[in-house]
């Protein structure tokens, strides 16, 4: 009997042993999970996904809160995505930035500041000049060039507006007083009745033309047509001026055949006249809205090259440059 007992015992403990051993190897492949949950999110397969607030892995490519990421893009040994993590790699902050300018005094500008203090900040600027005030803008729009500087704010939201264009001032930087010019008068006080004069087409720098000649007593406009204004706002004409439009890059030719033309600063200098003393009038710099600026399309204002020539633009040494170089006929801003 007593026999027949520790039997029992003996069999009893050997199933024990046999049911244990039994459990070892039906442990599931747990470190195969080799998943780390970010955010509270749990292992789910054996195909090594990490979740990070729902992030979920199809032949490869991990999800991780809306940021795609291609295996093997980002990935070193252990590194776990967090929610919000990208994997591009930041803006640049050192590099080309490719500007289109009027060749005086913009191109001059760029070419002080590529010359003595691009280089100091990271910064390689490649200048394309211009002749005209139309495809700077259209350069910029096809991304031929990154930055252009030329227009004023009237002029870059009237051409924005009319070409279906985003365009920002990203910095003011200087003026260029529009003037009156003429190879047959030497005052004003001269103009004769039924004079011809040329003005620019575009329509912001032909309204400040008008403006110009408003203010020196040549015309009336009507009332509060400011940047706006048309040959159609002229209310009194005493001298009867035979208004003719023309576009700005061509006005300094046109002298030969107008009693006078109202040239802006920037072409006046191309024909080598002295705002400060060929002109029979200047605008006021006073609160003038004409100031010229650097422009980029929108969404491209805080790139770090622009920024990089936003604040040289800006900087002592160039107000330095443009003070000494065009002596008054070009004023800073800054």
């Amino acid at each position: 009997m007593k026999q027949g007992f520790l039997r029992l015992v003996a069999l009893a403990t050997l199933l024990a042993v046999l049911l244990a051993a039994c459990g070892d190897s039906t442990t599931t492949t747990g470190s195969a999970l080799s998943t780390t949950a970010n955010t509270g999110a749990s292992t789910t397969s054996a195909s090594a996904t990490t979740a990070a607030t729902g992030a979920t892995t199809v032949a490869g490519v991990t999800t991780v809160a809306g940021v795609t990421t291609a295996a093997g893009a980002t990935t070193a040994a252990g590194a776990t995505a967090v929610a919000g993590a990208t994997t591009a790699g930041a803006a640049q902050t050192t590099g080309t930035l490719k500007v289109g300018a009027t060749a005086i005094p913009h191109a001059e500008i760029l070419n002080y500041i590529k010359d003595n203090l691009a280089q100091k900040e990271g910064l390689t600027l490649q200048v394309v000049e211009f002749t005209d005030y139309v495809q700077p803008n259209l350069a910029l729009k096809d991304g031929q060039i990154g930055a252009n500087f030329f227009q004023h704010v009237p002029y870059m939201e009237d051409f924005a507006k009319k070409n279906n264009l985003n365009l920002v001032a990203v910095t003011k930087v200087h003026l260029e007083p529009l003037g009156v010019y003429s190879k047959k008068i030497k005052s004003l006080t001269e103009v004769p009745d039924r004079a011809i004069v040329a003005i620019p087409n575009d329509a912001t720098n032909g309204g400040r033309a008008l403006q110009l000649l408003a203010a020196n007593g040549l015309i009336k406009l009507k009332d509060n047509v400011g940047t706006t204004a048309t040959v159609l706002d002229v209310t009194s004409n005493p001298k009867n001026l035979q208004i003719k439009e023309l576009e700005a890059a061509q006005l300094p030719r046109s002298l030969e055949d107008t009693t006078f033309s109202v040239i802006n600063g920037n072409y006046a200098l191309a024909a080598n006249l002295n705002p400060s003393k060929d002109a029979l009038a200047l605008e006021k710099a006073e609160n003038n809205p004409y100031v010229n600026v650097l422009t980029v399309l929108k969404g491209k204002e805080n790139d770090p090259l622009v920024q990089k020539l936003s604040k040289l633009l800006t900087s002592s040494e160039v107000k330095k440059f443009i003070l000494d170089k065009y002596q008054g006929t070009v004023i800073p801003a800054f």
